[in-house]
């Protein structure tokens, strides 16, 4: 049974990921008294569910000493499917506030978050995955940094705060408050995700500069 516990709350993971796509997928933001923002608390308690089974698996994986090659592999992937899928719906035309458009506004997303802050993160969790997958292919040990754990942490979060803040009604009273603290978490978690990258570029480029020993068999 402990064994396997770990890995079944990553699978669970993944299921509740897809439960929460589907819930967040039947939002759309209209800017008078936001109706569907009942819609938008479902999702927030899904996502925070299944950030908790993020870190109960790991921890009984190291409590127990179960850690195993499908864990290493699963767990980060459904990490990645949870946050980035739901980054790319909060970016999406769902979010889109018709009126900030209309008058022509900087500030168009309800969910303060805009593609290029989903592509920049995408692209340093592509950099990372492909630095670690050819470093382990080498047989380098690259475990994760510290301040990839806390990227992390704060994404989990970041993400349900902000959803939480589209949920109530922009023209709420003291709502303005509110967008500043959306804000701050949308920028700090794109400018966190970028910067925590850089570890490990840069511990890659130490173990790429570190002359190999040949083998004189």
């Amino acid at each position: 049974m402990r064994q396997h516990l770990p890995n079944a709350l990553t699978l669970a993971r993944l299921v509740l990921a897809g439960v929460f796509f589907l819930v967040l997928n039947q939002y759309r933001y209209v800017p008078v008294g936001n109706p569907h923002g009942w819609i938008l608390w479902i999702a927030m308690g899904i996502f925070i569910v299944a950030s908790l089974t993020d870190i109960a698996d790991g921890y009984l994986a190291r409590r127990w000493h179960v850690e195993s090659t499908f864990g290493r592999i699963m767990d980060p992937f459904v990490d990645k499917v949870l946050v980035l899928g739901t980054l790319i719906y909060l970016a999406g035309n769902r979010f889109l506030d018709p009126v900030a458009v209309a008058n022509d506004s900087f500030f168009t997303m309800i969910s303060g978050i805009y593609p290029w802050m989903v592509a920049l993160m995408l692209a340093r969790e592509l950099l990372v995955t492909g630095i670690r997958g050819e470093l382990e292919g080498q047989g380098v040990q690259f475990g994760a940094q510290w301040s990839g754990k806390l990227k992390t942490l704060f994404q989990s979060i970041g993400i349900p705060f902000i959803i939480g803040i589209v949920a109530v009604d922009p023209h709420s009273e003291g709502w303005q408050a509110w967008q500043y603290v959306r804000d701050f978490f949308a920028y700090t978690m794109t400018i966190l995700t970028v910067i925590s990258g850089v570890p490990y570029v840069i511990s890659a480029m130490r173990v790429m500069r570190t002359p190999k020993i040949q083998s004189t068999d």
